[in-house]
């Protein structure tokens, strides 16, 4: 064999052996960007439901669904409350204004309430008991619904700015024949609950028809 024979057979097996190379490279590459794509679509469900609980969290979703229905209520209302005033955390402590536990309730409305429901062995503490707070919230939460004809926007703002106010500001629109809309709240801290806790509803009856029995 001449050596322009060996050569050329040698410079054969040599391309031969780095289109293996190559050819090993990229079924390497595609099993590598399947078992990728696989654990994304495993990983996914995981992702979103953790990014989920926390930009919009739920719990005590059965609590929700009873009272809800007990007080003839969206519990998708109730949610969004709770949401606007604790963000669903137990452990939310005492307010600047003395307001307690996951609808942040005041000892004095949660003693009303149970002078209204017949709680005679209700203590401030009970407030701290989610299945407690989430029923004398929802039962004011009725009780200012009715008390304003069903208008969600004079019921909120009665919730977080108190119904001497409402009151006050409801009468002075219509002694000037004006509509009272979430526009017209004076106090801006009330304004901007309403509307927290509207766009809440909207996205608690999106993201957890199921869990509150919407559908």
């Amino acid at each position: 064999m001449t050596s322009r024979t060996a050569h050329a057979q040698l410079a054969r097996r040599r391309r031969a052996s780095a289109r293996a190379r190559r050819r090993r490279s990229i079924l390497f590459a595609l099993a590598f960007a399947g078992a990728i794509a696989l654990a994304t679509v495993a990983i996914r469900p995981l992702f979103d439901s953790a990014v989920r609980d926390l930009s919009l969290p739920l719990r005590h979703a059965s609590t929700i669904r009873r009272q809800a229905a007990d007080k003839h209520l969206d519990p998708a209302l109730v949610a969004g409350v709770i949401y606007a005033e604790s963000k669903f955390e137990d452990s939310e402590g005492t307010s600047s204004a003395g307001a307690l536990g996951l609808m942040q309730l005041l000892p004095s409305t949660a003693r009303f309430i149970a002078q209204r429901t017949g709680g005679t062995r209700f203590t401030t503490a009970d407030l701290a008991t989610p299945d407690v707070n989430i029923a004398y919230g929802s039962w004011y939460l009725r009780y200012l619904l009715d008390r304003y004809g069903g208008n969600k926007v004079l019921a909120l703002a009665a919730y977080n700015g108190g119904e001497t106010n409402v009151n006050r500001w409801l009468a002075a629109a219509q002694a000037r024949g004006n509509s009272f809309g979430i526009s017209d709240i004076p106090f801006s801290e009330t304004r901007a609950y309403v509307a927290k806790v509207l766009a809440a509803e909207r996205d608690y009856a999106a993201t957890y028809p199921h869990e509150l029995g919407l559908g």
